[in-house]
């Protein structure tokens, strides 16, 4: 392994990247502390450190941002945990809610090598378990107009995109449900607790309590 890697960069990396992957707003220091469980001093010694490695912009008491070089570490990262999820999943057995923990500690310790052959091994897949674009290893990345489910129109048709893996148990409902990425669903209604009733496969659904905040749709 390179002897640049630095596990808790790599997380914190990851973390300022995937904030707003998928909503525009940057991360600020304490919700960034939030995020990986740390104190707030931690976090700013951290943001101190990486910006004079030229990772990150920050001015005090403001939000954090990747720089280029950044987002290109950020990116491999991402990649890493990315297609560790998918190798688990198609590979190993493990069900797309029990990945995440295994992916946090496998992407520090797997070689470049090993990570190669996973990608090859898969096929080259594009997306995650949850429909997360896997970056490629020259660090381009799938992009397409979404919308989220407790967000869309009523009346909203769209093909499921992405699932947000922070709940495993949300995850094992809706596989209960047939809601995963790729399906295609209808919002019918969705009230303000982010409860859904969306249609799929002309059949009406309810789905679990919250789930519409953590489905993505396309736009």
């Amino acid at each position: 392994m390179p002897s640049s890697k630095n596990p808790a960069i790599e997380d914190y990396l990851k973390t300022v990247y995937s904030h707003t992957e998928w909503q525009p707003d940057p991360i600020t220091p304490s919700v960034l502390a939030g995020k990986l469980g740390v104190a707030p001093s931690s976090v700013t010694e951290m943001v101190k450190k990486m910006a004079a490695q030229g990772l990150v912009s920050h001015v005090p008491y403001g939000a954090v941002r990747l720089t280029e070089a950044g987002a290109v570490r950020a990116l491999a990262v991402v990649r890493r945990h990315r297609l560790i999820e998918t190798w688990l999943v198609q590979e190993m057995g493990y069900g797309w809610d029990e990945v995440h923990d295994e992916a946090e500690i496998l992407e520090h310790a797997i070689s470049d090598r090993l990570l190669e052959a996973i990608d090859a091994r898969l096929g080259r897949p594009l997306r995650d378990p949850h429909g997360d674009a896997i970056p490629t290893a020259d660090g381009s990345i799938a992009a397409e107009p979404f919308v989220r489910a407790d967000e869309a129109t009523d009346g909203h048709r769209g093909r499921v995109i992405r699932i947000s893996d922070r709940d495993p148990g949300l995850l094992r409902d809706l596989q209960s449900a047939g809601v995963h990425p790729g399906v295609v669903l209808e919002i019918e209604a969705v009230d303000d607790d982010a409860n859904a009733r969306v249609r799929i496969a002309g059949e009406t659904h309810e789905l679990p309590n919250g789930a519409a905040s953590a489905i993505w749709l396309s736009a």
